[in-house]
């Protein structure tokens, strides 16, 4: 896990982003900033409230999208580079 010295507010706020948004895996974020998925869920911890952490848990631990990547027939979909 990147130091939390490392991680800029405005990576902290793009990561919970992505964390909520229910399309987007734990690989992509890992692919991005470099967190595997139990540092996810150490920052999503410390930022959110108790309740809020338990709801986005119980969330995630269901959706089958949260924890593959989103693959047709083994193509990945297109992704700019500048596509943050």
């Amino acid at each position: 896990m990147k130091s939390k010295k490392a991680i800029l507010n405005l990576d902290l706020d793009r990561i919970i982003e992505m964390a909520w948004e229910d399309r987007t895996t734990f690989d992509a974020i890992e692919n991005q900033f470099g967190l595997a998925e139990k540092d996810v869920i150490k920052i999503m911890r410390s930022n959110l409230k108790k309740s809020s952490f338990k709801n986005w848990r119980k969330r995630v631990t269901s959706r089958k999208t949260k924890h593959k990547k989103n693959e047709l027939n083994g193509l990945r979909r297109f992704k700019s580079k500048d596509q943050k």
